[in-house]
């Protein structure tokens, strides 16, 4: 198994941790305010990768901190867009939003960083943007303030995925990846400190939300971002991580009770599709064959 291929099954392992965050948030949000929520999940997530990886953060040069700083305003926006927009959208439809980061990645890639579009990779892109629209729009195409806000954190989403995957390349990704988090945590705390009543969780359902949106969702989840991302393409992360809202519908369903509507699931069908198509290098699977059989053949030939 290559490098390549471990990093993005990590990926798509912590796809399915983030297709869970907008019901966990959704739950979160019963009990705390959305920077409130958002500070004390990246603090404790910070807490804990600092607790694991205390000697790699300690040793961080002031490239990696201000890259992190730069990081951890992304992180805000994303975070503080999604939380506001789960207010007033439901948990599937947001998963659902978000992951036209897939569509805007290649694009944003392409205007600045002139990376050339591979052809599976925009059969792939192609696929997606037809299944998220068949999954989030309705025959009136009406789009309310929380869709809008979920929409802008795809646009946060997609500057992240690319910005880390320059950033990794010139850093210790470990230290990088947790210094993120503690910056995050600080400025939501900040906000909330100003704008909100803040506090800790006060029922088991909401420290249940926080610790499991702190430690899997966020501690975990962006430190394995951070190092599955050195081997791996901008666009192909944002393609794995386009499977995030069908993990999204199918725990808000089971959890939540959301449902969808019978085009949502083909939209979902769709989308599973245009990552197939675009991680498979089918030139090179056919190449393989093809070799595989000119050699099967001439081993035959020299048994006769």
């Amino acid at each position: 198994m290559t490098k390549q291929i471990k990093a993005e099954l990590m990926l798509l392992t912590i796809t399915v941790f983030w297709g869970a965050s907008y019901m966990l948030t959704k739950l979160g949000l019963g009990g705390l305010e959305p920077f409130n929520l958002t500070a004390i999940r990246f603090l404790i997530a910070f807490a804990i990768a600092a607790a694991v990886f205390h000697k790699q953060i300690l040793g961080a040069d002031k490239k990696t901190i201000k890259y992190a700083f730069i990081l951890g305003l992304i992180l805000l926006g994303m975070f503080i867009s999604m939380t506001f927009g789960l207010k007033y959208t439901t948990a599937s439809n947001a998963g659902f939003l978000i992951s036209l980061s897939v569509v805007l990645i290649p694009i944003i890639s392409f205007v600045f960083l002139k990376q050339k579009i591979e052809k599976s990779v925009a059969v792939g892109v192609f696929l997606a943007l037809i299944g998220i629209a068949l999954l989030t729009l309705d025959a009136q195409f009406k789009i309310n303030i929380g869709d809008l806000l979920c929409i802008l954190c795809a646009l946060f989403c997609s500057v992240h995925v690319i910005v880390i995957g320059i950033f990794t390349k010139e850093v210790d990704s470990i230290a990088l990846g947790a210094l993120q988090l503690g910056f995050a945590g600080i400025f939501s705390m900040v906000i909330s400190l100003f704008t909100e009543n803040m506090k800790l969780p006060d029922t088991a359902l909401s420290w249940f939300s926080v610790l499991m949106l702190s430690v899997f969702c966020t501690a975990i989840g962006y430190i394995v971002q951070s190092t599955a991302q050195q081997y791996t393409s901008a666009t192909h992360t944002g393609l794995i991580l386009s499977l995030e809202p069908v993990f999204s519908a199918v725990l808000a369903y089971m959890f939540l009770g959301e449902m969808l509507a019978p085009r949502g699931y083909a939209g979902a069908a769709i989308l599973m599709l245009s990552v197939l198509i675009a991680e498979l290098d089918f030139k090179n699977i056919f190449r393989r064959n093809k070799e595989e059989t000119i050699s099967e053949r001439g081993i035959q030939e020299n048994e006769i």
